[in-house]
């Protein structure tokens, strides 16, 4: 890989990341309301605890130079500040406590979505025209219409709900005791099973249809129809010649996919009552949690840069023509 493809992409990287910050901190400024305005609500308050209030948020100074300069600053330094909502405690913590909920849900999710709909859309493609082809295409695009919050509520109602086979909310049965550390992994899988089913059923759909359209694409190669002249065996065909090359575009999805899918997790999170940052961002929402929000929109948004770059620099390996 070129020095200069290689600089190019991580000065592109930093220059978003610094606009992302700076973004960030506009972002929820121009919300309604303010956080510090809870505190009118509680009987009794007077003027001065509620100026004090806004003292000690450090929301009475001016939002310009002075706030902006304080926040960038402490980003820089790594200090994403205090949570409103959770009595001070730093917002790193915050967050970095409901982050392995939502890595371990959607890590699993993307993993089941890569190889199944990998596999569907390969097969699908390389029978193109049969009654496999329309059954797999058909239910790809019936999945990768459907929202993550539609797909989870009717796994919610169906399995949850009506058959009772799994539990429709949270990470643990709230309050249990486990006699070993199986019966506790064993009430986690049956928790994470509606999630997880609607993450990866959400994913396998745009896989299927992106490794379908490349299969056919490579149906037509010139590599392909020798390999068939040879007399080789079409499940060998497809292994070792359809499938490596088409990877190529999907490869750069699933990069991509890294960090939009757990910007993702709001929806379907919130629907199964999934402990992590999805439930968190609504949570901070709901409280006027300016520090959450801002940490949980910057760790968001730099996965989606780290995701592209990471991206770009797959696709300029296997693809060096790129990199001019």
């Amino acid at each position: 890989m070129g020095s200069y493809y290689l600089s190019r992409r991580l000065v592109q990287a930093i220059v978003t990341i610094a606009m992302i910050v700076a973004l960030n901190f506009v972002l929820f400024r121009l919300m309604p309301g303010s956080p510090e305005r809870a505190t009118i609500r509680i009987p009794g308050v007077s003027a001065e605890v509620y100026q004090q209030t806004r003292a000690r948020l450090g929301l009475d100074k001016a939002i310009f130079p002075d706030q902006f300069v304080a926040y960038i600053g402490t980003t820089l330094q790594g200090d994403l500040g205090y949570s409103y909502k959770y009595r001070g405690q730093p917002v790193s913590e915050v967050i970095g406590s409901r982050v392995w909920p939502t890595l371990i849900l959607f890590g699993l999710g993307e993993l089941v979505a890569i190889v199944a709909g990998l596999a569907l859309g390969a097969y699908t493609g390389w029978r193109r025209g049969g009654p496999v082809d329309y059954a797999g295409n058909g239910l790809s695009l019936i999945l990768y219409s459907m929202p993550y919050f539609l797909l989870g509520m009717i796994l919610l109602v169906i399995f949850g709900v009506g058959l009772g086979w799994f539990p429709v909310s949270g990470m643990f049965n709230v309050g249990a005791s486990y006699a070993s550390f199986t019966d506790q992994l064993f009430d986690f899988a049956r928790h994470l099973a509606l999630p997880l089913a609607t993450v990866s059923l959400g994913l396998i759909g745009q896989y299927s249809i992106l490794m379908r359209s490349s299969i056919i694409e490579t149906l037509g190669e010139d590599y392909v129809t020798t390999a068939r002249a040879k007399g080789l065996t079409e499940s060998h065909v497809l292994r070792n010649h359809a499938i490596p090359n088409a990877l190529l575009p999907t490869v750069s999805l699933i990069a991509i996919n890294l960090g939009y899918l757990i910007a993702g997790a709001i929806t379907a999170e919130v629907v199964f009552n999934w402990p992590g940052l999805g439930t968190l961002a609504v949570e901070a929402l709901t409280s006027r949690d300016y520090p959450v929000l801002q940490g949980i929109f910057l760790f968001l948004s730099v996965a989606v840069v780290l995701a592209n770059l990471a991206a770009d620099l797959i696709y300029g390996l296997l693809d060096p023509r790129v990199q001019a």
